[in-house]
């Protein structure tokens, strides 16, 4: 029996998304779509045999013919429809960020709380890849000892129009954090902001790249190079340095050639293809939970800790300093890691 989703918001993440439920994943059909944009979502229902068409994203979340929801849409507006599937009991799978402040998120793990269930999902999708799972299984293990520094890279060929310069940390250097969070089983404790040459390629009052540098609480360093003008590709990297050893990310995309003396792979033009399989497992997890009427994945929790950081490294970048970060008690229903 498949699930009725609902998607707020069909622009380019939740159209992808649509195609993910319609196509790729099973045990779930869309039900139901919305958007700011109307006819856009007219558009996507079309294609979508049975699916209704709401005029609002709490009409979706209203519609009992709607079983769990996937928001998507513009993140200022995430608190609100997250708070609606909250108070309605309905699961809801929430692309990054949960919320863009600390409070706004806040407001989500107390109802979250007082509801007395994890409802929510996070879309760190990172989590997901299979290269970041191997890695973080080696570290777990102990074999290469304990983890002391992480290297990170997280570098787009461009942005958009709309992209500002917090969003390098707020959009861009994210992910590296909760995957921080997430591979020590450990929160973040300060962070520093370093400003190397600006790009000749940067938009005008844009710092890029960055150097992001995070403290976990045990003392791992982790330092992320965030850069959004890279030019030539989509390029991700990672490697964690350990007492007896190091384990790193692949740095090809697609098979590494060596031939007549040269070393070539490809890397991937752009996050979709990076992350696709990954996405699809994101996906398809929240699914079978929702299946199983259990909870899976990044809690509300993580996506509060992360939006933390991140308004913590931006006050890092303005201050120059090394900002420590300062979070909430951790309620009982998200455990004790990360």
């Amino acid at each position: 029996m498949s699930i009725n989703v609902g998607v707020i918001g069909v622009g380019m993440i939740g159209q992808d998304h649509v195609r993910r439920l319609t196509h790729v994943l099973s045990g779930a059909r869309v039900a139901a779509v919305t958007d700011v944009d109307l006819d856009r979502a007219r558009a996507v229902a079309r294609d979508l045999p049975g699916a209704v068409l709401h005029p609002t994203g709490a009409a979706l979340v209203a519609d009992p013919g709607v079983d769990a929801v996937v928001v998507t849409s513009w993140g200022p507006t995430h608190e609100e429809y997250v708070l609606a599937c909250v108070a309605a009991g309905k699961q809801v799978f929430c692309e990054k960020p949960l919320a863009p402040t600390r409070v706004a998120c806040e407001r989500i793990v107390d109802a979250e709380t007082a509801a007395g269930r994890r409802l929510v999902m996070v879309g760190f999708m990172r989590r997901y890849d299979a290269q970041y799972r191997a890695m973080k299984e080696i570290v777990a293990g102990g074999g290469i000892g304990l983890p002391l520094l992480m290297h990170a890279a997280h570098r787009n060929p461009s942005v958009p129009d709309f992209f500002t310069s917090d969003m390098i940390i707020n959009d861009s250097a994210v992910h590296d954090i909760d995957v921080a969070r997430w591979m020590f089983d450990e929160e973040v404790a300060a962070v520093t902001v370093l400003k190397p040459r600006t790009s000749r390629k940067a938009k005008a009052g844009f710092h890029d790249p960055l150097l992001v540098l995070l403290e976990t609480v045990s003392g791992v360093l982790v330092d992320v190079e965030a850069s959004v003008n890279a030019g030539f590709a989509y390029d991700i990297r990672g490697e964690v340095v350990c007492e007896d050893g190091t384990v790193a990310l692949s740095e090809s995309a697609g098979a590494v050639v060596k031939r007549a003396g040269t070393y070539s792979g490809r890397v991937p033009a752009d996050w979709q293809e990076r992350f696709v399989r990954a996405f699809d497992a994101e996906l398809q997890c929240w699914v079978d939970a929702v299946a199983a009427d259990r909870s899976t994945g990044p809690s509300a929790w993580d996506g509060y800790a992360a939006t933390v950081v991140c308004e913590t490294g931006l006050a890092a970048l303005r201050s120059g300093a090394r900002e420590p970060v300062v979070l909430r008690e951790r309620p009982d229903l998200y455990g004790s890691a990360a």
